[in-house]
C-alpha cells in the first residue's frame, strides 16, 4: 500500500488495491495511523495461517483497519446526504473506532488468541489501547470509545463499528476475498453503503439494497466454510494453537524453552490484567514475528513433541483432518491411535496428534437483526421480508466434526 503526500495539508492519500485511493482526513487520524499501537497492525496477518492453503493471503490487519476507516467515511458521507445529522466531530470519531477497532489482536489474529492472553478477548485490549491513547491524546479519542463501548447516547453509530451488517464485516469480507482469490465473498460494498439509512436510532438497509444484503450473508457463508474453516487453514491453526498450549505446560514445568522476552512474560504467567499499563506495553510488543522466530528455534529442541509441532508448521507439513456430520465415534478415535501406537510413538505423542473436536459457523442470528426499510416507510427484520431465510440455513448454526492425525508415509 503506496502512501503518497499532499503539499496543502500534509495528510496523506493511500493507494489500496480495494478501494484505490484512501485518504486521511484529520490530524488526530493520521497520528494515529503514526503510532506504534497502530503500526504493530503491519506485521499481524488478517487471516491467520491461511495462507498455507491460499498463498495471496497475506494481508495485515492494517491493511483492514484502513479499508474500514475509509468505508465509514464513505457511510458516513452517504448518512449526511440522507439528512442524518452526524457532527464533525461524530465523523472523525467514528474513523477513529474502526481504525482502532483492531488494535488488540495478537500473532496471528484469531489463531491463538487464546492461547497467549488467558481469559481475554481481541475486543477487550483494543479498548484497553484506545483508553491508553485516549490518556496520550489528551481526551481526544473519549467519544470515539464511547461508540465503540456502545456508551453513547446515538446507538446507531455503534452498530456501524460492530453488528450483523457493521463495517467491519463490510471490508473484510471484500478484502479477503480478493487476496484468496475466492471470488464468492466479493460482495458489494458500495452498494450496500449506498442502501443504508438510520430510522429511529437504527442502521437499516432501504428495500432496493436487499438483493445486494442477500449477497452479503450467502458470502459470508460460503467464505467460513470455503475460506476461514477450510480444513487446511484450520488444522495449521489448530497445530499452531496446541503447541502454545504444549509450550505453556513445559514452561510451568521448569522446561528452558527458548522464545522472546515479551512471549515469554505471557507463556509464563496464567492470569495478567488487561487494563495494566505495563500488560498491554508488553502485549503491543507481540507479533507473527515473535512466533516465527520461535518455531524455529523449537524445531531443534530436544522435546520430540515440541520439535514435531514447530517442523510441521515451519515446513506446511500439517496432519490429516477429515470432516464430518455427526461425530467421530470412538473406535474410529481408537484406530487411528493404534496405527501411531503400532508404529512405536509414546503415549503423549499419541495424544497430541491425534484428536477430535467441532467447528460451527452461524452467519446470522435474530437476536439482533438486520432491519429493512420498505418502500411504504416501514421497518422489518430481514429474516421476515427475505425468502432467503425459508430454509432456515443461514439462521441456524451449522456444525461440523473434525477429526485430525498425521498422515501416513
Amino acid at each position: 500500500m503506496k502512501i503518497h503526500f499532499l503539499k496543502a495539508n500534509k495528510l496523506p492519500v493511500l493507494n489500496d488495491p480495494i478501494y484505490g485511493f484512501i485518504r486521511v482526513e484529520s490530524k488526530l487520524v493520521f497520528d494515529l495511523l503514526e503510532h506504534p499501537y497502530f503500526q504493530r497492525l503491519r506485521r499481524i496477518s488478517q487471516m491467520g495461517l491461511s495462507s498455507l492453503v491460499y498463498p495471496g493471503a497475506r494481508h495485515s490487519r492494517f491493511e483492514h483497519a484502513l479499508g474500514a476507516m475509509h468505508l465509514m467515511n464513505k457511510t458516513v458521507e452517504t448518512l449526511q446526504r440522507k439528512q442524518i445529522a452526524i457532527s464533525n466531530e461524530e465523523k472523525e470519531a467514528l474513523a477513529v473506532a474502526i481504525l482502532l477497532h483492531d488494535t488488540g489482536h495478537g500473532p496471528f489474529s484469531h489463531a491463538i488468541e487464546k492461547t497467549i492472553f488467558l481469559g481475554v478477548n481481541h475486543e477487550s485490549l483494543s479498548l484497553g489501547f484506545m483508553e491508553l491513547l485516549d490518556e496520550e491524546f489528551e481526551g481526544k479519542l473519549s467519544l470515539a470509545i464511547a461508540i465503540y463501548a456502545d456508551k453513547y447516547p446515538r446507538k446507531f453509530m455503534h452498530q456501524l463499528v460492530s453488528s450483523q451488517l457493521d463495517i467491519d464485516r463490510l471490508d473484510y469480507l471484500k478484502r479477503d476475498s480478493f487476496y484468496t482469490g475466492a471470488t464468492e465473498g466479493n460482495i458489494n460494498s458500495s452498494r450496500i453503503i449506498e442502501m443504508l439509512n438510520v430510522v429511529d436510532d437504527q442502521v437499516v438497509v432501504e428495500e432496493n439494497g436487499l438483493f445486494s444484503i442477500e449477497k452479503f450473508i450467502m458470502a459470508r457463508r460460503l467464505m467460513y466454510w470455503q475460506v476461514y474453516l477450510h480444513k487446511t487453514g484450520l488444522v495449521a491453526e489448530l497445530l499452531l494453537s496446541n503447541t502454545m498450549q504444549y509450550v505453556r505446560a513445559l514452561v510451568a514445568r521448569g522446561i528452558e524453552v527458548p522464545m522472546t522476552n515479551d512471549l515469554m512474560y505471557f507463556i509464563s504467567q496464567d492470569e495478567l490484567n488487561p487494563k495494566q499499563l505495563s500488560v498491554l506495553e508488553k502485549f503491543s510488543h507481540l507479533d507473527d514475528t515473535d512466533i516465527y522466530t520461535a518455531l524455529k528455534q523449537w524445531q531443534y529442541h530436544s522435546d520430540g513433541i515440541l520439535a514435531s509441532f514447530s517442523k510441521r508448521l515451519i515446513n506446511r507439513d500439517l496432519m490429516k483432518m477429515k470432516y464430518q456430520k455427526e461425530p467421530f465415534d470412538i473406535d474410529q478415535i481408537e484406530k487411528r491411535k493404534q496405527k501411531l501406537f503400532a508404529a512405536g510413538f509414546s503415549e503423549e505423542y499419541v495424544a497430541n496428534f491425534v484428536f477430535s473436536n467441532q467447528v460451527s459457523c452461524k452467519v446470522y442470528s435474530g437476536k439482533n437483526p438486520i432491519k429493512v426499510l420498505t418502500k411504504k416507510g416501514v421497518v422489518n427484520t430481514l429474516e421476515d421480508f427475505s425468502s432467503l431465510f425459508d430454509g432456515k440455513t443461514f439462521s441456524t448454526t451449522e456444525i461440523k466434526h473434525y477429526l485430525c492425525y498425521p498422515k501416513s508415509k
